[in-house]
């Protein structure tokens, strides 16, 4: 089978084509003969070597397909079941196995290009705006990267709940999906940004910004939360945010400075399960919309990390194997 390996970290030029002999499942595992692939910033961390792993490796977390093989001691999943995934490993691949126990079964009519890439960035929307920091109607926040994959569906999410969203975006394309999604301001990137949305709040600041920009972003995200507001730091999109000195978060307004991850929020096969089935219900129902900004061949991996990283994409994108 094919499969884009990384045997060395560096930039997308890493990502080679390779043959591998196609996997046998062993126990507690399904074999998957994936459909479409989700492309996301962690794969550009690990290829990079921000996130050491051990090489040769297979990237990507995130996928969608059709189990034709299950190990010993499966349940609940049999040959021919459609599945997705967002924790697994190896996924830029023709085939991947999977754990049995973080397969996630597709509803009908949810098209494989949104299964492969809704479970990662629609679980992190959900536990952001349901765990991290819960807002409520009439809560004023700020999503950074309103028309990426997660920003797109956290604005969603959260005006459904009654919560003013305000985005940040790069460009008027960005910005006509981003308002479309529901934000009730989109605003650009710049140094007039605290003042906007200080603003846009009667000087009080908003009650949680979501950045997964990173560097780029942070100072800025700080001055514009308000007081015992909430600064939800999920990713490095611009790299990573240098140390911070706590009695920083004190001088803004006694803020919360979070760093949460998505694994520590699925962490048994209940919470999996409940935030996977809202996403994936709430697709199949025409409640929540995932676009798919781009499809690539698979041999194309480095093109889409490429893109990725130069942020010439918007919603999700995935890799397409056959």
């Amino acid at each position: 089978m094919r499969v884009i390996e990384v045997r060395q970290y560096g930039g997308p030029e890493v990502l080679q084509l390779r043959q591998r002999t196609a996997p046998r499942p062993g126990p507690g595992e399904l074999l998957v003969e994936l459909d479409a692939i989700g492309v996301n910033f962690i794969d550009t961390y690990l290829r990079s070597g921000a996130y050491p792993s051990a090489l040769p490796f297979v990237p990507g977390s995130e996928g969608s397909g059709t189990v034709t093989a299950v190990g010993e001691g499966v349940d609940g999943f049999r040959p021919g079941a459609r599945v997705a995934f967002a924790n697994g490993a190896g996924a830029y691949a023709e085939q991947a196995l999977v754990s049995a126990s973080s397969a996630i079964t597709v509803p009908p009519g949810v098209d494989a290009a949104v299964a492969a890439s809704a479970l990662l960035q629609g679980m992190t929307a959900h536990y952001l705006i349901t765990s991290t920091y819960a807002a409520q109607a009439g809560d004023t926040i700020l999503v950074h990267a309103g028309a990426g994959g997660v920003g797109l569906l956290l604005t969603q999410l959260a005006t459904a709940r009654g919560v003013r969203v305000l985005t940040t975006v790069s460009s008027e394309e960005k910005a006509a999906l981003s308002a479309a999604a529901g934000a009730a301001e989109v605003l650009r990137y710049g140094p007039d940004l605290v003042a906007r949305v200080r603003e846009l709040t009667g000087g009080a600041g908003v009650a949680a910004v979501y950045d997964g920009v990173g560097a780029a972003t942070f100072d800025q995200s700080l001055e514009c939360v308000r007081m015992r507001g909430t600064l939800a730091l999920f990713g490095a999109a611009s790299g990573p945010v240098p140390a911070v000195d706590p009695q920083r978060l004190n001088a803004a307004g006694s803020i919360f400075l979070t760093r949460p991850t998505l694994a520590h929020h699925i962490a048994n096969r209940a919470e999996l399960e409940w935030r996977a089935g809202e996403i994936l219900q709430s697709i199949a129902a025409g409640a929540l919309h995932v676009r798919v900004g781009a499809a690539y061949p698979l041999e194309q991996a480095s093109q889409a990390h490429i893109d990725l990283e130069g942020r010439r994409t918007t919603g999700s994108i995935v890799l397409v194997p056959r």
